[in-house]
C-alpha cells in the first residue's frame, strides 16, 4: 500500500490539476447487452446515478448498474464475494489496493474534492455558520460551535469510509492549527463510531437537508450538487490537494480493529474487476477519462486533473483514453 501511495503522490505532483484535451467520449459500443456494474463511493451517488450512468449508457449502448456505499465497506464486500461489480470507484486508492492482487492490479486517479462542513440553512445555528463561511467570524469559532452542547453534527464511519477518516483527521488538524483544547476532538466527535452522529454516506446529506442535523461532513462537490451552504476549509486541512500529501499524513486515526491510518489526499480512483462484461467495464472507466465525463465532474464541483495510472496490466483502451 505504501508503495502505491508513494507512486501516486509523486505522479500527481508532476501533473496535479492539469487538464488534458481529450477526444470524443462516444466511443464504440462494447457489444450488445453488456453491463457496467459499478460499485462506487457514496459521495458519487448523485453524479453517477443522474449524470454519468445515463450519459454513458446513451453514448455507448451499454447498460449501467450502480451501487453506492463507503469505499472500505464496499472493498470488504467485494473481497468476501458478497457483491461482484466489474467496476470499483473509491475515494482514495487504499480501498482498491486492499483488493490487489486477487481482484485487480491497477487503478487510475483523475479527480478530487476537498472536505467541507455543510450546514442546514434553516438551523438556529445558520446565522453564525453563515458568518463563519463569509469570513466575518474566525474559522476557529466553527470548531467551538461543533463541540457545543445541543449541536447536531453528522459524519460517516471512519472504519468503512475514507470521508469519515478524513473528517476525523481534519478536526485533529484544526485543533492543532488553532491551538484549541486537545479534548475538543473528543468533544466534537465522541467515539470513532459514535451512533449519535455516524450515518451511512448515502443518507448523511439527506438527513441534513431534512433538518435532522445542524451540520455534516461533506465533499465540496456534494454540497454544490445538493445546493447546500457550506464552510470551506484551508487547503492544509481539507484533504483536497494532492500536493499537500505530507501535511495530511501528519494526522492519523486508530480504527476499531487497531489499524493506524494516516491522512491522504481524497482522489477519485477507479479500476476494473474481473472479466465479466469487461468491455463494458473498460468503457465506463474510459468514458470518465474522456471529455464528456471530465466535464460532468467539473460541473459537479470536482477538481479534475490529467489521469494518473498506477499498477500493471492496465487495459490499453483505458490508458489511451487518459492520454488523449
Amino acid at each position: 500500500m505504501i508503495d502505491h501511495r508513494t507512486r501516486l503522490v509523486a505522479a500527481i505532483g508532476v501533473s496535479a490539476l492539469a487538464l488534458s484535451a481529450c477526444g470524443s467520449t462516444a466511443g464504440a459500443s462494447s457489444g450488445p447487452h453488456q453491463t457496467a456494474n459499478v460499485a462506487y463511493a457514496g459521495s458519487l451517488e448523485l453524479l453517477n446515478e443522474q449524470t454519468i450512468g445515463p450519459a454513458f449508457a446513451k453514448a455507448t449502448g451499454n447498460r449501467y448498474l450502480g451501487r453506492g456505499a463507503g469505499s472500505f465497506g464496499l472493498a470488504k464486500e467485494i473481497a468476501a464475494g458478497e457483491i461482484s461489480p466489474n467496476v470499483f470507484e473509491s475515494i482514495g486508492s487504499a480501498p482498491i489496493v486492499e483488493l490487489e492482487p486477487s481482484k485487480t492490479s491497477w487503478y487510475v486517479s483523475f479527480a478530487a474534492s476537498p472536505i467541507v462542513v455543510a450546514y442546514n440553512p434553516h438551523t438556529s445555528y445558520a446565522p453564525t455558520l453563515r458568518k463563519i463561511s463569509q469570513g466575518k467570524l474566525p474559522l476557529a469559532r466553527l470548531f467551538e460551535l461543533l463541540g457545543s452542547k445541543g449541536f447536531l453534527l453528522g459524519r460517516t464511519n471512519p472504519n468503512t469510509d475514507p470521508q469519515g477518516q478524513a473528517f476525523y483527521e481534519m478536526v485533529e488538524l484544526a485543533v492543532k492549527r488553532f491551538g484549541l483544547p486537545r479534548n475538543l476532538v473528543t468533544g466534537i466527535l465522541g467515539s470513532l463510531d459514535n451512533p449519535a452522529e455516524v450515518f451511512s454516506e448515502t443518507s448523511l446529506e439527506a438527513r441534513l437537508e431534512a433538518g435532522q442535523l445542524d451540520a455534516a461532513s461533506a465533499f465540496e462537490s456534494q454540497a454544490i450538487q445538493l445546493h447546500l451552504p457550506y464552510i470551506a476549509l484551508p487547503a492544509s486541512m481539507n484533504f483536497g490537494s494532492p500536493n499537500l500529501a505530507k501535511t495530511y499524513a501528519s494526522a492519523r486515526i486508530t480504527l476499531s480493529d487497531g489499524a493506524v491510518v494516516h491522512g491522504v489526499p481524497l482522489s477519485v480512483d477507479a479500476t476494473v474487476l474481473g472479466h465479466h462484461d469487461a468491455a463494458a467495464a473498460d468503457a465506463f472507466v474510459r468514458y470518465q477519462l474522456q471529455s464528456s465525463g471530465r466535464r460532468a465532474f467539473i460541473r459537479a464541483g470536482y477538481n479534475v486533473y490529467k489521469p494518473i495510472f498506477v499498477g500493471a496490466d492496465i487495459p490499453g483502451s483505458v490508458r489511451n483514453a487518459g492520454e488523449g
